[in-house]
């Protein structure tokens, strides 16, 4: 028999699955996101979207830092950490944070990105305030107490020996420390055994305190609150955290192109991972090479490598391309699996099609099909549900976008020209990429 936790998790979460089913449609219904900025007496800002046509709030945090901030010889300080915010905080242990969160009807989560530590919680608004006392509890006073660190760090050790033996696995580290040398994007975000072995109580405490401050916070909310309850809140969840974080500078790092790296593997199937330079998100090219590399590879199904590849010649089940913009690099990146005995044949095709883009541009035709699509499907990706618009919310303000940005966005791409694309092809996709090859080793393709 299920225990009363047990039945008010199931409950609280089929209620919760019930109210988001109509969030995709009452986004579509509404004309606009209005987005207010709010600021809390205690100079907390987030961006908040009033919405009332269901009983809930989302929050979306994060804190600047992230696993590029793990010490040396301590990597995966970060990812463990984020496993154990609902753990136990203050004078509850594991069991009791656990069930109060059950009975306030709420979902918590954390994890850790390479330059942000992020969390959230998605809560009935009639419940708002158990719920956000233990969020305060969380991010405030979390416990790390020995059993569940050995039993969250006994987690992320048996994912790391399963995939030991995976190519995949294998060839992203190859790939990362390969592009990125002595930078912490080399690094492996999870940590692996000897380093996850040296990680304390005391090290989990000391990162929290180094990493959770007001001056590098940013948040999103969404739901059934006005802005001065928001400003209440703010204050009594994130008011009594330090004024400033205590980072470590981490500089920034182009990738290193021009290289090959193959990691040799008896496998029927080879995959191709290519990457040029990237684009800053606040560069003026930027929307030029983000409508560019659509109609090159991001566009799925549309896209000039899918239909070379793909269509043409059935070399692959798909292709892709995209602009990967993190806060101290930046990358376009090609990705691909073939058949091992034609993988030089379709890296040669990839290698075609690039430097046709550089060559030639695209067509209008193109680009106006490119700019509909990106234009039509923002408010799909991005703004579906209360957790998806929170998100958003966080992402816009981390990379400075501008509370504007969605009402300005298809002006932007609207505006972009053929020779415009031209130019962000030429600036991005002339140089000597960086190649890796996962496959037999006589797989290994010439630069056609």
């Amino acid at each position: 028999m299920p225990n009363r936790s047990q039945l008010l998790t199931a409950v609280a979460t089929l209620f919760l699955a019930i109210v988001f089913l109509t969030l995709p449609a009452i986004v579509a219904a509404r004309a606009a996101v209005t987005i207010q900025e709010v600021t809390s007496e205690k100079g907390i800002k987030a961006w908040l979207v009033e919405d009332y046509s269901v009983p809930i709030v989302s929050v979306r945090f994060a804190f600047s830092g992230g696993s590029t901030q793990d010490p040396a010889g301590k990597e995966g300080l970060a990812n463990l950490m984020t496993g154990l915010f609902d753990e136990g905080a203050d004078n509850l242990d594991s069991d009791a944070f656990q069930e109060r969160l059950d009975d306030a009807g709420a979902e918590m989560r954390f994890n850790a990105g390479r330059d942000s530590l992020y969390g959230s919680m998605r809560m009935l608004a009639d419940q708002k305030d158990e719920a956000l006392e233990l969020l305060r509890l969380a991010v405030e006073k979390p416990r790390f107490d020995a059993a569940p660190i050995d039993r969250i760090r006994a987690q992320i050790v048996s994912g790391i020996v399963a995939n030991e033996k995976d190519p995949q696995t294998a060839a992203q580290f190859a790939w990362a420390q390969a592009l990125y040398g002595e930078h912490p994007y080399s690094r492996r975000d999870e940590g692996t055994r000897e380093t996850l072995a040296a990680i304390t109580a005391d090290d989990l405490h000391a990162f929290h305190k180094r990493l959770f401050a007001r001056g590098n916070l940013t948040i999103g909310v969404v739901g059934a609150i006005d802005a001065e309850t928001l400003k209440r809140d703010l204050d009594k969840v994130f008011g009594d955290l330090p004024a400033e974080p205590a980072l470590q500078k981490v500089e920034m790092v182009e990738p290193k192109l021009d290289q090959e790296i193959l990691i040799p593997y008896d496998l029927p199937q080879t995959s191709l991972l290519l990457a040029y330079p990237g684009i800053e998100r606040t560069d003026p090219q930027f929307f030029a090479a983000y409508l560019m590399n659509h109609i090159l590879g991001g566009g799925s199904f549309t896209s000039r490598l899918f239909n070379e590849v793909r269509e043409k010649r059935g070399l692959a089940y798909g292709v892709d391309s995209s602009i990967v913009n993190n806060e101290h690099s930046s990358a376009l990146v090609i990705n691909t699996a073939t058949r091992s005995d034609r993988s030089a044949e379709t890296l040669a095709i990839i290698r075609a099609e690039v430097k046709r883009m550089a060559d030639e541009g695209v067509t209008e035709e193109e680009l106006d099909a490119a700019k509909k699509y990106l234009i039509g499907s923002y408010a799909i990706n991005n703004l579906d549900t209360s957790r998806g618009i929170a998100g958003t919310l966080v992402e816009l303000q981390i990379n400075k976008l501008g509370i504007d940005y969605i009402e300005r966005r298809k002006g932007l791409i609207d505006a972009v020209t053929a020779d415009q694309v031209q130019a962000a092809a030429k600036r991005l996709l002339l140089a000597e990429p960086a190649v890796l090859i996962i496959g037999p080793a006589q797989a290994k393709g010439d630069k056609g």
